[in-house]
């Protein structure tokens, strides 16, 4: 399941540069995750590197987008087989 920043962002800054996927960028009024690039760090690390690094702890999974971990790993190959043919 992907990932988002709810309204407790305190726009620390400290997620974006972390997300291995680019899935993080500042949205109108705090950072947002895209939830197609988002595989909780799935094919990266052990663990959401956002979710480790966040201050304010409010980085909750997204009900509105259940993955599961073969889905995730899935979309981690996929967005890595788009980087390979844009370099």
């Amino acid at each position: 399941m992907a990932l988002k920043i709810t309204e407790e962002c305190i726009n620390c800054d400290v997620c974006e540069p972390q997300c291995p996927n680019e899935a993080i960028t500042m949205g109108p009024e705090h950072y947002v995750i895209d939830p197609a690039k988002c595989t909780e760090c799935v094919g990266h690390f052990d663990e959401p590197q956002c979710v480790a690094i966040c201050p304010v702890a409010c980085i909750p999974k997204d009900e509105a987008h259940p993955e599961d971990p073969e889905t995730l790993l899935q979309k981690f190959n996929r967005l890595q087989a788009d980087a390979a043919l844009v370099k």
